[in-house]
């Protein structure tokens, strides 16, 4: 597909305007008019709807801008991808994208250094629940993604990054603190959960029902959609929660949160490298995947 005429496309739908795109363009209305017709005729649909004071895509414009996008973003990809094989340098924009509990703590401390390593490199790690780091990267408005669980998605390919081990997180002082308990012990326990979609919260839905429990056998009374939202509710006292250990290193430390064990539960997990289906790597990807992989254990 031409990407000149997919780019001139783009402008107008975006401009809503023929004249503004071609401006944008630096080229004649008449040449932008051209582009688009000439792919409507390959595609043998009407993309804008021409009729009113402003252009407006129709509904298979609509589809085909969408698409489009990603096409042109590929298109700078490797244009860029080029330029940095000629000089050796990382430069451009590095979007990883990560669950919560990788997130919070040994990925960011992890791109950190990563971002003193090559200066000239824009890193932008973006925090969402695992479903929506799978679907973004999916759709490849992420390079990569880092996920507490491996929720199935035919558009993405997993593999193993990081083992952790999720606890259950008490204030100090808790009759569970350093303890190892069982589930009777918990459903006398206020217990605080992640939101549905969170890699932790999936994984501790599975080992319950495995172990003959549902989690509304148990006293949830609070669901909060951040890692951050959950750990501070532990730390007022307000109930316990599950999390993954890294996350809490530091209030474990401190001692502003403590730690116990669930002896019917089998709370080890794998971290996941998400990556899109049949997508080929940047090099900042790559240089990424082998950074982390000299530091992590």
């Amino acid at each position: 597909m031409d990407t000149r005429q997919l780019q001139a496309f783009c402008e107008v739908v975006e401009r809503n305007s023929f004249s503004l795109a071609a401006e944008r363009l630096g080229v004649t209305q008449p040449a932008v008019s051209l582009q688009v017709r000439s792919l409507e005729k390959r595609l043998g649909t009407q993309l804008l709807d021409r009729s009113g004071r402003r252009v407006e895509p129709t509904e298979s414009g609509l589809r085909l801008y969408r698409g489009a996008q990603r096409l042109l973003q590929l298109e700078d990809d490797i244009v860029a991808e080029l330029a940095q094989e000629a000089t050796g340098d990382l430069s451009g924009t590095f979007e990883i994208g990560a669950s919560t509990g990788p997130g919070g703590v040994v990925l960011s401390r992890l791109l950190c250094e990563f971002a003193e390593e090559h200066p000239e490199l824009h890193v932008a790690l973006s925090v969402f629940d695992t479903q929506s780091v799978v679907e973004r990267v999916a759709d490849r408005s992420l390079q990569l993604g880092v996920v507490g669980a491996a929720p199935r998605h035919r558009g993405v390919e997993y593999e193993p990054f990081l083992h952790d081990t999720v606890v259950l997180a008490c204030p100090p002082g808790h009759r569970f603190a350093g303890k190892t308990v069982s589930l009777d012990d918990l459903k006398g326990e206020t217990l605080i959960v992640m939101q549905e979609g969170a890699g932790v919260r999936q994984m501790i839905d599975e080992e319950l029902h495995r172990a003959g429990v549902r989690l509304r056998d148990l006293d949830v009374r609070i669901e909060l959609g951040l890692q951050e939202s959950v750990t501070s509710a532990v730390r007022g006292g307000y109930g316990i929660t599950f999390i993954s250990q890294t996350s809490i290193e530091n209030d474990l430390a401190a001692g502003t949160l403590v730690e116990a064990r669930v002896s019917d539960l089998e709370l080890e997990r794998e971290i996941y490298l998400v990556r899109a289906a049949g997508r080929a790597e940047t090099r900042a990807a790559r240089a990424f995947l082998a950074f982390a992989k000299d530091r992590l254990p």
